[in-house]
C-alpha cells in the first residue's frame, strides 16, 4: 500500500460521521483500550466518533477523568453524546462511590466483576464458579496459554468467538443478579457488563 494510500485511510478514520459521538474511559491502559480499539476497527467506526481511552487509574479517578474529558469537548462545542466508564470491581474499596459518581453525570458504568479477563474468559465458556481475579486468570490461560495482556492484537484473539461471549455474558449477568442477595459479598458474583458495550457500539449507526 503507497504513503498517499495510508494517509487517506488515516484522515478518513479520523473524520466524523452520522452517528453519536462516544468516550469509552478504561481502567487498564492496555488490555481494554486495545480489546476496544480491535473492535472498533473491525466495525469500521471512525475514531473521530468513538474514543477510546486507557487511564490506567482507580475507579473513582476514571469518572474524574471522564468529566475532565467531556468538559473539554464541550468547551470545543463537540461535545460527547455517550460516556462509558470500563472498570473493574475486583477489591476497589470505593467501587461503588465510583459507580454513584459515573450515575450522577449520567456516564455509563460497565464493569467486570471480579476483573476484565472474566469477559475475555467468557468467550471459551460460561462460568459462574466463585472466583477472584488470579482464579479467572488462571482459567483464562488455559484455555489461551500465550495470552498477554498488553497484546496490541488482543481482540483478533477473541474475534471469532465474540457472538458466543455475549451470549455468555448475559446470561451471567442475569443469573449474577438474581443471586446478589442469596450469595454473601466476599464469596464471589462473577459477571460483567462488557456485552451491553459491545452491542452498543455495533448498532451505533442505527442510533
Amino acid at each position: 500500500m503507497g504513503s498517499k494510500r495510508r494517509t487517506s485511510l488515516r484522515h478518513q478514520g479520523r473524520k466524523k460521521k452520522r452517528y453519536l459521538k462516544v468516550l469509552i474511559i478504561c481502567e487498564g491502559k492496555k488490555t481494554e483500550p486495545n480489546y476496544f480499539r480491535g473492535l472498533k476497527d473491525d466495525l469500521e467506526l471512525s475514531s473521530a466518533n468513538v474514543e477510546i481511552v486507557g487511564a490506567g487509574c482507580t475507579p473513582g479517578k476514571i469518572v474524574e477523568h471522564a468529566k475532565r474529558l467531556c468538559k473539554e469537548e464541550k468547551g470545543k462545542g463537540d461535545p460527547f453524546d455517550k460516556v462509558f466508564c470500563v472498570f473493574d470491581k475486583d477489591e476497589h474499596p470505593n467501587y461503588q462511590k465510583a459507580v454513584d459518581a459515573a450515575s450522577k453525570h449520567h456516564f455509563e458504568v460497565i464493569y467486570s466483576d471480579p476483573c476484565f479477563e472474566y469477559w475475555l474468559l467468557l468467550h471459551y465458556k460460561c462460568t459462574r464458579s466463585p472466583s477472584v481475579a488470579d482464579d479467572i486468570l488462571s482459567a483464562l490461560k488455559k484455555q489461551l496459554p500465550d495470552y498477554d495482556k498488553s497484546d496490541r492484537y488482543i481482540f483478533e484473539c477473541f474475534q471469532d468467538k465474540l457472538e458466543y461471549a455475549q451470549e455468555n455474558a448475559a446470561k451471567s449477568l442475569e443469573d449474577a443478579e438474581s443471586l446478589k442477595h442469596a450469595r454473601s459479598a466476599d464469596a464471589g458474583n462473577p459477571s460483567t457488563k462488557v456485552h451491553i458495550l459491545v452491542n452498543y457500539l455495533q448498532n451505533i449507526e442505527k442510533r
